[in-house]
């Protein structure tokens, strides 16, 4: 939730910037605002805002779309929103070699022993499992 308000603010702001800086440009160009040093530095100021707000807002769009590759990387049981399930259930395949049956095994049998858990709660109990096995080999 807290990047879409960064990306609606960062465009909001962004679309507001080009906007004032097409018109002060335009109007220097028609010769209806002096060139002087405060316009100078009025503008100068604008294109730095702009292209900053403009950098920021890409930079949180490429973040936003490569976020699924990162979620729960080095954090064990954290929670996530509904994304996680099937991040959680590839990343489980993924440690099974492509295996997605023994993944569905695995999880069918945690159910069984854990009646009543969340679908995620499965798919971290059972990768802890994977690796607290691998690490005891």
């Amino acid at each position: 939730m807290g990047n879409q308000v960064v990306i609606a603010v960062g465009t909001f702001i962004l679309l507001l910037t080009g906007l004032l800086l097409g018109y002060v440009l335009s109007q220097l160009v028609l010769g209806f605002l002096a060139f002087n040093l405060l316009t100078f530095f009025g503008t100068l100021s604008l294109i730095l805002i702009f292209g900053t707000l403009y950098y920021v807002l890409f930079w949180q769009l490429r973040r936003e779309q490569s976020r699924p590759s990162t979620i729960n990387q080095g954090i064990p049981n954290q929670v996530d929103d509904g994304g996680s399930d099937s991040y959680l259930k590839n990343r489980l395949i993924a440690k099974l070699s492509g295996d997605t049956a023994a993944a569905e095994r695995l999880i069918e049998q945690a159910k069984e022993t854990y009646p009543g858990m969340p679908e995620n709660w499965y798919c971290e109990r059972v990768l802890d499992d994977l690796e607290r096995d691998r690490q005891r080999e």
